[in-house]
Order: C-alpha cells, then sequence, then structure tokens
C-alpha cells in the first residue's frame, strides 16, 4: 500500500483478497495475473510493485490448502505485538533501557511457554504433512533410508 494512492487502497486490498480466496495454486496464479492486468491500466506503478514482490505474495499456494490461511496471515505477530504494548503501557516510563528488555523478554518467554505446552498456531502433524507436499518422492523415499552416523562412545 505504499506505493498506492489512499483512495484506491478499498478496491486492490478487495482484488487482492480476491487472489486469496482461490481454491488451489494455478487459481491463485491466474487471478494474481488477472489482477495485475486490471491495475496496469488505472494503476501501473501498483502493478509494478506487486509484480516484483509476487513471489513474497503467492509462497503461501506451494504448501497445502489447509494450511494458506496460517501462513499468509500475520495475526499471531500482531497479538503479540499487542501483548506487549499492553505490558509496556501498564508501566509506562521505564527507568532504563534493561527493565524494557527483562519485561518485553518475560512476555516473549511466556509465550514461548504457551505455545511449547501444545498451543501451536500450526501444530506439527500439519507441518509433517505440508513437508511431505513439498518434497518429490524420490526425496522421500532418500529420506527414509539416510542412516544417521555412529556416535562415538564418550572417553
Amino acid at each position: 500500500m505504499a506505493v498506492c494512492p489512499k483512495s484506491a487502497w478499498p478496491a486492490v486490498k478487495a482484488m487482492l483478497h480476491s487472489v486469496y480466496d482461490q481454491p488451489d495454486a494455478e487459481a491463485v496464479h491466474a487471478q494474481f495475473d488477472k489482477l495485475l492486468d486490471q491495475l496496469t491500466e488505472k494503476l501501473p506503478e501498483v502493478a509494478e510493485h506487486l509484480d516484483s514482490a509476487r513471489a513474497d505474495v503467492l509462497a503461501f499456494a506451494a504448501f497445502p490448502k489447509e494450511v494458506w490461511r496460517q501462513i499468509w496471515s500475520n495475526n499471531p505477530n500482531e497479538r503479540l505485538n499487542r501483548e506487549i504494548r499492553r505490558r509496556t503501557d501498564v508501566v509506562g516510563i521505564f527507568p532504563d533501557r534493561d527493565s524494557v528488555t527483562r519485561l518485553v523478554g518475560a512476555v516473549l518467554a511466556e509465550r514461548h511457554d504457551d505455545w511449547a505446552e501444545g498451543r501451536r498456531y500450526l501444530s506439527l502433524d500439519v507441518l509433517t504433512r505440508a513437508r511431505a507436499s513439498r518434497t518429490t518422492p524420490l526425496e522421500r523415499a532418500q529420506d527414509d533410508t539416510t542412516e544417521l552416523p555412529e556416535l562415538e562412545p564418550a572417553a
């Protein structure tokens, strides 16, 4: 939205959401091409910017459909930032930089503990399926036959 005129934000946002609403990766790429064609006429600088960011914008399409929403969303980051902001607002003024670092570190450690205990945004089974779908059958066969090196006994 940095290169998009503010008056065009709602239309561009709606067009981008139409890309994310597609049923499969082929349709996502086709819709993105359609979006670029529409923007080239009216907002060429926006179309050029989106075209240069194509790989980043469409990276989610390389994963299974079940995880698309979690991949393209930055809600966990926004929630974490909101919690840090809430906690720092309660304190108001910090005596020094170290006290801010301790508070933010405590919030991050708490969030890490929550995720380690099972409240994951992406569960391990979903990540395993995503990895399996991104590898070819030959790569999977090689992964299955790879042996771990022998560990030498401690002296």
